[in-house]
């Protein structure tokens, strides 16, 4: 089994690649998308800018190939940026095309927290996920509709100033700052989530490796995804790009 994360040039790579070896996993750094042949499940991390990261995406030749091969059921992990990637539109420095494989939109997180507040944008550090369906990569965590005896939500690291919008029908945990903030969604054999598990201590390592133990889902057809020709946050590190 090996684990190909995606390079694109605006991506943590290393620290991902560190995470699944030291959970003893095959694991490459994918420099162009013919190398996702070999891969079994793919990573797409990501830090910095949406419209940077959208634009080279598309330069390199990667909307196609990723379309390709979630298409054959091989499981999917956007990471932070990597998310938002995913979905159809983004608002960070104006309005950008994303690969459109799930449907929503990013927007800036409010500065006015619900109860009418000012909060800190960025939102940086830990915070606790409210779990809300069953998940492949969220095993072993509780959910609001029936914890596992001795487990608990996890926390995890935040870094980013904006947000996914979706159907909530995707949306398998949240985490509250100033206002509800999705944190992880999944369909399928795609899962993302905003945070950064590499990050996140033990508890993240979990997620890795729940995603790693996932099965591939093998498809006789085309899956309905899409993928939009696209030109288009997330940070690098604890440093802000915005």
């Amino acid at each position: 089994m090996m684990i190909g994360i995606i390079d694109y040039g605006m991506g943590n790579l290393r620290s991902v690649e560190n995470a699944f070896r030291r959970l003893d996993f095959g694991v490459f750094i994918a420099a162009s998308p013919r190398e996702l042949d070999r891969a079994d499940k793919i990573v797409l991390p990501g830090v910095g800018a949406f419209q940077g990261a959208i634009e080279t995406l598309e330069r390199q030749g990667w909307p196609r190939k990723i379309e390709t091969e979630i298409a054959k059921g091989k499981p999917f992990l956007g990471i932070c940026l990597g998310m938002q990637l995913l979905f159809e539109t983004s608002e960070e420095n104006g309005i950008f095309q994303g690969l459109g494989i799930l449907p929503g939109k990013v927007t800036r997180i409010p500065r006015i927290s619900a109860s009418g507040e000012e909060i800190k944008i960025p939102h940086m550090g830990w915070n606790q996920l409210t779990l809300h369906k069953k998940s492949g990569i969220l095993r072993g965590f509780s959910e609001s509709n029936g914890s596992e005896r001795g487990c608990s939500d996890p926390y995890v690291y935040f870094v980013h100033s904006y947000r996914v919008e979706t159907d909530p029908a995707y949306v398998s945990a949240s985490t509250f700052y100033g206002t509800d903030l999705t944190a992880a969604v999944e369909r399928g054999n795609i899962y993302a989530v905003q945070f950064h598990p590499e990050k996140s201590g033990a508890q993240g390592m979990k997620i890795l490796k729940n995603f790693a133990a996932l099965k591939s889902r093998a498809r006789t057809r085309k899956a309905p995804y899409k993928t939009v020709p696209a030109y288009g946050g997330c940070f690098v590190d604890s440093v802000p790009r915005h």
